[in-house]
């Protein structure tokens, strides 16, 4: 029981670590926001309180099932920025 309470605060700190490390694309500028997405080819990126996804560079980061979708977000200087991709799962047709 001791160790469990010696380790906890490293925990809290630990995820209130991580959330504060997520960019979000309100408070970055069109520019930064997609070199991101280039410069390290696949991110999670906040896009409000709570909400955030995964985007994209190209195919190259998504699942054979998958399929990329082109994503527009909001950022500081542009109400539609095009950032990059998102990973979708890909539609089977069938007859």
């Amino acid at each position: 029981m001791r160790t469990f309470l010696l380790s906890l605060p490293f925990v809290l700190l630990a995820s209130s670590a991580f959330a504060q490390s997520m960019p979000n694309s309100l408070n970055m500028t069109c520019t930064a926001t997609s070199n991101l997405v280039r410069q390290h080819g696949a991110v999670v990126i906040g896009t409000g309180p709570n909400i955030f996804d995964r985007y994209v560079a190209n195919q190259r980061y998504c699942n054979v099932q998958q399929v990329t979708t082109p994503v527009w977000l909001q950022t500081s200087d542009n109400p539609q920025c095009f950032i990059g991709y998102r990973c979708r799962e890909r539609i089977i047709h069938t007859r």
